[in-house]
């Protein structure tokens, strides 16, 4: 009963996530992310039970129906949704928290041979947008959102948005903030508080967003150009004088 409860809650995940679902008969038969979150949870079972190669040829299987790779042995929480999702690689020690999206591209994946965790750990309504990469055993907070094409190599810290490459915060809890300028300890200190977190752990408040996100190169190059201004405009006076 539990399994059926779960395999529902993933149906009703992607008509609340995504606005194209019309019927549960097309969820069921057409959305590939479905699948492979049925297909991983059929082959971490076996997993979990010492079993080597039928959840490995389990996990084979929908990576070449869905063409999104889970690995059997990464631990994901209820509420996932993959969108699209070609492209997707999630790795073994990976653990995802509730209510996370994943859209098309996304590896969450290792930096090298070490043994134990090496993927990372991503917290409750998580969204991580096309393309980005992260990659390591750190943690991703609660309501984080990551940029298009991001690769993020190090913690970020709970309510935070991350952009570019290597990954940097240039969004706390909506509230724009210098990488440049504030130090890394600061940035982890803005985190939500535990209490707060743990009172929201359980909102479906999954911000999909993820298209309006700052451009930090665009705000630098306009900084320039405005000291740039400001330079010519002086030699012009002391030309005149």
């Amino acid at each position: 009963m539990k399994f059926l409860h779960m395999l529902k809650k993933d149906i009703r995940v992607v008509f609340e996530r995504d606005p194209a679902a019309r019927s549960y008969l097309e969820v069921v038969l057409c959305y590939p992310g479905l699948h492979a979150i049925w297909l991983y949870r059929i082959a971490h079972w076996f997993y979990k039970r010492k079993f080597v190669l039928i959840p490995r040829l389990i996990s084979n299987l929908a990576r070449f129906l869905t063409g999104i790779e889970i690995h059997p042995g990464a631990t994901i929480g209820p509420g996932l949704f993959i969108d699209h999702g070609t492209g997707i690689v999630i790795g073994e020690t990976a653990e995802l928290g509730r209510n996370v999206t994943l859209y098309q591209g996304v590896t969450l994946g290792g930096t090298g041979k070490e043994k134990g965790k090496r993927h990372p750990t991503i917290g409750n309504n998580v969204v991580v947008s096309s393309g980005a990469k992260i990659l390591g055993s750190f943690s991703v907070g609660d309501h984080a959102k990551i940029g298009a094409g991001s690769v993020v190599l190090k913690e970020v810290p709970a309510y935070a948005t991350v952009v570019g490459i290597p990954g940097r915060v240039v969004l706390m809890k909506g509230k724009r903030v210098s990488p440049i300028t504030m130090p890394e300890e600061e940035l982890k200190n803005k985190a939500i508080s535990e209490a707060l977190k743990r009172e929201l752990a359980e909102e479906l408040d999954v911000d999909l967003a993820h298209d309006k996100l700052p451009d930090p190169e665009l705000d630098m190059i306009k900084g320039l150009l405005e000291k740039i201004k400001v330079l010519e405009d002086k030699v012009a006076n002391l030309e005149k004088k």
